[in-house]
């Protein structure tokens, strides 16, 4: 890709509350594919305009949401505030090992009618024509039956002007009815996806594929399949060749939140610039070693 792209994620961004050891909690902001928009703005820089796409309140917690996206770089356009609605929210507990687990309070977050306002109708729109748009299966859970239907309609239509499909798993049992319902909104969307970003665990939970082998062999329409598989190494196969790709050992892990969403983040961005499979996987993994090392969702940006 030459020249500067327009980025678009799709999602939602929640109120985070990082319990500590003592109990005490400390308040920010995070959500899978805001955290991916934020590291991808770090990495890319002016190398690319990357918008969120999302629907807040009037609150205090989504005025603040906004000033930081903002300070990041972030595009605030396609971002609707909504009268009466605020935002999710959800509470980290990590244990010594730094495995995470979340609580959450999300079932009238704002975000569940994003297309569904009469301000979609132009951004869904606009959405057609960006070089790259990127959501996850949180993405597809949040929006609803209706807001599903809407997003593969605008993945069909970016598709054919030569937008770049990008999709990350990232499946939570808690957010569907049931796993049939959820592998049924998987499949429509992988349907029109060009780099998908899955986490083995994730897919052994939702389709079996106990195996990176059966990933790939489910997709074989996906022109880029990556697998990531946390500590380990990452496999990837792009243009019919496979690749293994070794994970950067740290000395002690924090925590584990949001390391998949960095390393899709570097991923795509060095595709972005136009780097190499090979060497966009070895950025995924530099980001992630790093994020893991930190509390939270967001490394400082100092």
């Amino acid at each position: 890709m030459n020249g500067k792209k327009r980025i678009a994620a799709i999602g939602e961004c929640m109120i985070e509350l990082q319990q500590r050891h003592d109990g005490s909690l400390q308040q920010g902001f995070g959500g899978d594919t805001l955290n991916t928009a934020v590291y991808l703005c770090r990495e890319l820089g002016q190398q690319a305009q990357v918008d969120y796409v999302t629907a807040l309140g009037y609150d205090s917690f989504s005025d603040a949401m906004c000033q930081g996206w903002a300070e990041e770089g972030i595009g605030l356009d396609k971002v609707q505030r909504l009268p009466g609605r605020l935002p999710g929210l959800y509470c980290i507990q990590t244990d010594a090992r730094g495995e995470r687990r979340f609580l959450y309070w999300r079932n009238e977050a704002a975000v569940r009618d994003c297309f569904n306002t009469a301000a979609a109708g132009p951004i869904l729109a606009d959405l057609r024509d960006y070089d790259v748009l990127y959501f996850s299966g949180i993405t597809l859970a949040v929006l609803g039956e209706t807001g599903r239907k809407k997003l593969i309609e605008l993945l069909v239509e970016a598709r054919i002007r030569q937008c770049l499909i990008v999709f990350d798993n990232n499946y939570r049992p808690r957010l569907w009815n049931s796993a049939e319902q959820a592998r049924a909104a998987y499949l429509q969307a992988l349907e029109h996806v060009d780099l998908a970003l899955l986490t083995l665990e994730d897919e052994q939970a939702l389709f079996g594929h106990d195996y990176a082998h059966g990933v790939f062999t489910a997709y074989p329409h996906i022109a880029e399949v990556v697998i990531k598989r946390g500590a380990q190494s990452c496999l990837l196969r792009c243009a019919g060749v496979t690749h293994e790709i070794p994970a950067q050992k740290v000395e002690q892990v924090v925590d584990t939140t949001a390391a998949g969403d960095a390393f899709s983040a570097a991923y795509l961005a060095s595709r972005v610039r136009g780097g190499g499979p090979v060497a966009a996987a070895e950025a995924g993994h530099r980001l992630a070693s790093r994020v893991i090392q930190h509390p939270g969702a967001l490394l400082p940006r100092e």
